[in-house]
């Protein structure tokens, strides 16, 4: 039996079903490639708290509308304007988004992300942090913020910190996406099913165990580029500063490394080197809740920076591709001028961990 509940929040933006014993949502903004809003987060939100207490459902599926992808991430054009006007709404909405985030992670039931096609930034939030992560042969996850002057959230810091190596420090200076087998390989997902099974393994979810539907239909993916670049990616990004691994990357005489320097300097400077110091303090934070308490003072901070203003303004707004960065150069930008995102919000801190204080931490 099918209970299909269409959401009045922003034009059905989220859709939620029941479907035997599976809880099915679905992000309904396919134009936009399902790019959440606040009034999404607060819907799944709500979703998610009635049906961790109903005995009907014993699991819950996140995916996409349209064939292009899960979630592109954030609204980043309601963002732009925010920052651009000194406004306060994305600070309220990254602080339900990062609840959210955590929520998932500390689901009770198996919650199962359809991480199929495009799944980035907040995409990667509502699905990453999930119990069981499925990629496809048309998966492209990844973290991409330092494109737009601003720093990976969502709890992408605590998840790039915790792949193996450095993998997770190249991924989040470069923002580059990353295909099935690298995802698996990273940590950021689980399984590879192959995306025409995905209508089977969801309906057959609703009658038979998530283990047993998994199992039916997970393969080998297709061969990924990270493993074998594991040599070159741990000496360089290992570096002490931005600026030395740069250095590292444009003298390993591996073509991949130059690309990834370039790639890596045409972000903002800032955001990179705050993301470094971000992925380095998260390795020591612990559990989930703290690393997404200091990616909302962090984010908070970068509403007040010029090249988030900038970097959207020049991927998404005029889409000329040429963002001038403020700083222009690594070297310009201090270490007093890292500082500055991770200082304490007081009154207006996140506070997670004492919610999640009771339960138990894995790291």
């Amino acid at each position: 039996m099918t209970n299909d509940k269409p959401v009045s929040h922003d034009h059905d933006h989220v859709l939620v079903r029941t479907e035997g014993r599976a809880a099915h949502i679905t992000l309904n903004r396919p134009k936009a490639l399902n790019a959440l809003s606040h009034p999404m987060v607060l819907r799944i939100e709500e979703a998610l708290t009635a049906w961790a207490d109903d005995p009907a459902v014993e699991l819950v599926v996140i995916g996409g509308a349209g064939d292009r992808g899960l979630c592109a991430g954030g609204d980043i054009r309601a963002i732009h304007e925010d920052a651009r006007t000194g406004g306060t709404a994305s600070a309220h909405f990254w602080r339900d988004e990062y609840r959210l985030n955590a929520l998932i992670a500390r689901y009770p039931k198996p919650y199962v992300a359809l991480m199929d096609g495009i799944v980035m930034g907040g995409g990667v939030g509502v699905s990453a942090h999930g119990s069981i992560r499925i990629a496809t042969e048309r998966s492209r996850i990844a973290m991409p913020e330092t494109g737009i002057g601003f720093v990976p959230d969502v709890g992408g810091t605590y998840l790039l910190a915790l792949a193996p190596g450095e993998l997770g420090t190249h991924l989040a200076l470069t923002g580059a996406p990353v295909g099935p087998a690298d995802a698996l390989l990273c940590g950021l997902a689980d399984h590879f099913v192959p995306s025409s099974a995905l209508p089977a393994l969801a309906r057959e979810l609703a009658v038979d165990s998530v283990h047993e539907v998994v199992e039916r239909h997970v393969a080998e993916p297709p061969a990924g580029s990270l493993a074998s670049a594991r040599e070159w990616i741990d000496h360089c990004y290992a570096a002490g500063t931005a600026e030395e691994i740069v250095a590292r990357l444009l003298a390993s005489g591996v073509p991949a490394a130059k690309d990834a320097a370039d790639t890596l300097l045409s972000k903002s400077p800032t955001a990179v080197k705050v993301t470094l110091a971000a992925l380095r303090r998260a390795r020591r934070l612990g559990p989930l809740e703290r690393v997404l308490e200091q990616e909302y003072r962090v984010s908070c901070a970068a509403l007040s920076s010029p090249d988030l203003v900038e970097g959207i303004r020049a991927q998404v707004i005029d889409k000329d591709r040429d963002p001038r960065w403020s700083p222009a150069a690594l070297e310009d930008v201090t270490p007093a001028d890292v500082d500055r995102y991770f200082a304490p919000l007081d009154a207006n801190e996140l506070r997670l961990v004492a919610a999640a204080s009771s339960q138990e931490v894995v790291w």
